[in-house]
């Protein structure tokens, strides 16, 4: 049986490797290719897919996670597995969330690219081995782990947004975003937005400031 593939990712070169190293592999077939997160869900809901290779930042417009989200929520969608060079915490839940079948980083060598695809066209999940175990730690420790919307936050956070502009975005209320922000404080151990940005960075919980996510 034919896996047949649609590669979902804004930069030519990437889309271009990633053919070049899955046409090569017995079984496969890239089928299509999106240079955006829009394009990729009106191609996923075509039915001659059976995996998406999906990044997460697609410049401006929808988010890979968001559009993951859509391909995932219908019945018979093919597979998504997410390939992208972040290995944060806020990444790797919103795509998890999301419905992802596989999380794996760009940096993946061939053949582990492939038994990914393999994998996620079988149905099971493909997680690449640091992705894993970050989802492990958090598993330990659910306590002193920042929540999905404690992530959220303090990464808007990290990009400059005020309290104002993060209940806009997130549709909280301000009295809601300066709670989450208290324990976020707490749980890093931490007094200041600043710190707690620059804390939350080093752990690689969130993109450090002005980070793409290709």
């Amino acid at each position: 049986m034919t896996i047949r593939l649609l590669l979902a990712d804004d930069h030519p070169v990437v889309r271009a490797g990633l053919r070049a190293v899955l046409d090569t592999e017995p079984g496969f077939r890239v089928g299509g290719e999106a240079a955006t997160a829009e394009r990729a869900v009106e191609l996923a809901a075509s039915g001659e897919f059976d995996v998406v290779l999906m990044d997460l930042q697609f410049g401006a417009g929808m988010h890979g996670a968001e559009a993951t989200a859509l391909i995932a929520s219908v019945a018979g969608a093919p597979r998504v597995l997410v390939l992208t060079t972040y290995d944060t915490d806020a990444d790797i839940l919103a795509a998890v969330e999301a419905g992802a079948s596989g999380y794996l980083l760009k940096d993946a060598p061939p053949e582990e690219l492939a038994a990914a695809v393999r994998t996620a066209a079988a149905g099971r999940s493909a997680l690449a081995p640091a992705v894993a175990h970050r989802l492990m730690d958090r598993m330990r420790a659910p306590g002193a782990s920042l929540t999905r919307r404690e992530l959220e936050v303090l990464q808007l956070v990290a990009d400059g947004l005020s309290n104002q502009q993060i209940s806009k975005e997130l549709f909280l209320s301000q009295a809601t975003v300066k709670s989450h922000l208290v324990h976020i404080y707490a749980k890093l151990g931490v007094d200041s937005r600043t710190s707690a940005v620059a804390a939350a960075s080093a752990r690689r919980l969130i993109r450090r400031a002005g980070g793409s996510a290709h």
